[in-house]
């Protein structure tokens, strides 16, 4: 019987480089001999990448913070039931570029919801699968070197205020705090192949 892979979801707010650091922490386990799927969030799945339309364009006020954790809610339920849970019975290793955290972050913290509000929509959308082991990727030029990514065409949450983005960085420092076994604060800031063996120690214990 094939032994259940890991769940990983990386973190952080805007600019800390995730999507990077997905693909090459992926690689390292694969070098391992880990069958690893990635995926992202909003999205991964067919359902949940429509989604993710509907979330990120539109107005900055096209959803205000309880509309949006439902959609995000929603997206990531197609998400586990399509992609993430299948993985996993499969034996695969699931790194995913953002997952349930960032809700409790943005909409429980910055949005104002509370994140034990947030936690437990979220604990039903996933039926309780919530990641192993989830890095939050911490930088203080993260925000920055967003707007620099995106050449002002960011998305509507994104585009958010210096102050909103604070607040999100504090949510996650508390849900680290809350959750030390499950959630690490990892320093994103050198060259990627540093941050990417940062995240690799941060896992260690979960190899076989």
């Amino acid at each position: 019987m094939t032994a259940n892979g890991k769940f990983i979801s990386l973190e952080g707010g805007e600019g800390a480089g995730k999507s990077t650091l997905v693909s090459r922490l992926a690689h390292k386990l694969k070098g391992l001999g880990l069958g690893v799927v990635t995926s992202r969030e909003p999205g991964g799945s067919a359902g949940a990448e429509a989604i993710r339309d509907l979330l990120l364009s539109g107005a900055e006020d096209r959803w205000d913070a309880r509309s949006e954790v439902l959609l995000f809610a929603a997206a990531r339920a197609d998400h586990v039931d399509k992609i993430i849970r299948p993985a996993l019975e499969a034996g695969h290793w699931v790194l995913s570029d953002r997952f349930a955290d960032s809700s409790l972050a943005y909409q429980g913290g910055a949005g104002g919801l509370g994140i034990e509000a947030v936690r437990s929509i979220n604990a039903f959308a996933v039926d309780g699968r919530f990641p192993d082991r989830t890095l939050v990727l911490m930088l203080d030029e993260g925000s920055e070197r967003a707007k620099v990514r995106d050449a002002g065409d960011t998305d509507r949450i994104g585009a958010r205020s210096s102050d909103y983005h604070h607040k999100v960085e504090l949510a996650f420092r508390l849900i680290a705090a809350e959750e030390p076994e499950r959630v690490r604060l990892i320093d994103a800031s050198g060259a990627p192949a540093e941050v990417t063996q940062r995240l690799l120690d941060a896992i260690t214990d979960l190899l076989p």
